[in-house]
């Protein structure tokens, strides 16, 4: 199947030229999935909503601080008639929720995650919650600042994050969307001179005062399809997974972008490897990336991984030009998911810390399973005295 039918020629474009003040309205007031960024009439790139929560770029400032080619190289597209997978793919590695859509070399329209997920719903049922959310989510206090959710969001490269109340139960939600709107709100409200002086408070206001309560929730044993039936219908981007007994606890997340992962997954021999932000590999390419993760899985033989995620962050900090990189794997197997963390100076660096700290978590999982076997063994024996 591919998205001749299902891509649209509606959609948003600004010139490089624009305002970003501008841009940020037309987020607020139209909520669109992301803007078409044109250059004397050629296709420059895409701008998301993220990427201008995620920017320190001001409104006077104009749209082709955004779209430079250090930030923004390849610029996701797709060709007409190319394959849902593929485009799935070029959407989550690009980490984006849009991409323009060509026809003989012509920008033609856009495609949308949504539009994506809509069309594969019927065959979602095979897929539960548990085949493709992410376990172990960042949270946030009632009284943490936005200022530190928008840190969390950035450093993380996500775009929610579960609140807590006092008692460590799940009370609300916290997305871009929702903190950009805050942003835009206030500074609507407030004269250029004013907005310097209260970037502090706003920083310092709690997320409890912005959140979204209550919570949309699903479980583990629920199918794909319930979950995105869910996130279409209100229009989120992501659900949080709880116990199907209690729905104060969170246990995981799941986001369009793990569904669209999903589709992304092949019954290959080898391992399918998925990397967002793929345009920032410098001196290491993903034929490495995949020979590497596969070596480390191969140090246990009874787990076997279903799909590997590997995802770059690029910070502002350099040394001698060189910018700071984050670089998480994680890797969905039969014995459960398993992560690696690290930083370093280059992707290259990033990744081979982020190696060793999984290569040391797999290991440790291996000696955790392996007591947890043994203890059924010598349980059956007792039982059998």
């Amino acid at each position: 199947m591919n998205i001749a039918d299902i891509a649209t020629t509606e959609f948003i474009e600004v010139d490089v030229g624009t305002r970003m003040g501008k841009v940020r309205s037309m987020f607020e007031n139209g909520n669109p999935k992301g803007i078409i960024v044109m250059n004397d009439g050629e296709y420059e790139g895409v701008i998301s909503e993220r990427e201008i929560l995620q920017s320190h770029v001001e409104d006077d400032a104009k749209v082709a601080a955004l779209t430079k080619p250090s930030r923004n190289t390849p610029s996701p597209k797709v060709d007409r008639q190319e394959d849902i997978r593929e485009t799935a793919r070029v959407l989550v590695e690009s980490n984006a929720t849009v991409a323009p859509v060509f026809e003989n070399g012509d920008l033609w329209g856009v495609i949308t995650d949504d539009a994506i997920l809509e069309a594969v719903l019927e065959n979602l049922d095979a897929l539960t919650v548990e085949d493709i959310y992410t376990d172990e989510p960042i949270t946030l206090t009632e009284d943490d600042g936005v200022g530190k959710a928008i840190n969390l969001l950035r450093e993380n490269g996500i775009s929610r994050l579960p609140v807590m109340n006092e008692n460590g139960y799940l009370s609300g939600v916290v997305t871009t969307h929702d903190i950009a709107d805050f942003v835009i709100r206030e500074n609507h409200t407030t004269t250029t001179g004013d907005r310097v002086g209260d970037s502090d408070r706003l920083l310092d206001v709690p997320v409890y005062d912005i959140m979204n309560s209550p919570v949309e929730t699903t479980t583990l044993d629920a199918t794909a399809k319930e979950a995105v039936e869910a996130m279409l219908e209100d229009d989120y981007a992501g659900l949080m997974v709880t116990p199907a007994d209690d729905d104060r606890v969170v246990i995981g997340v799941i986001t369009k972008t793990d569904v669209l992962r999903a589709l992304t997954f092949t019954e290959e021999e080898h391992m399918d490897v998925q990397i967002t932000n793929i345009s920032m590999l410098d001196t290491i390419t993903r034929e490495s990336i995949v020979e590497s993760i596969e070596s480390v899985a191969d140090k246990y033989a009874d787990m076997q991984v279903m799909h590997a995620h590997v995802r770059f962050h690029e910070h502002n900090e350099k040394l001698r030009g060189t910018p700071l990189v984050q670089c998480q794997i994680r890797l969905r197997t039969n014995k459960g998911q398993v992560a690696g963390t690290g930083e370093g100076y280059g992707s290259e660096n990033a990744f081979r810390v982020a190696e060793d700290k999984l290569e040391r978590n797999v290991l440790e999982l291996k000696g955790v399973t392996s007591d947890e076997e043994y203890r059924g063994q010598l349980l059956r024996k007792l039982n059998q005295l």
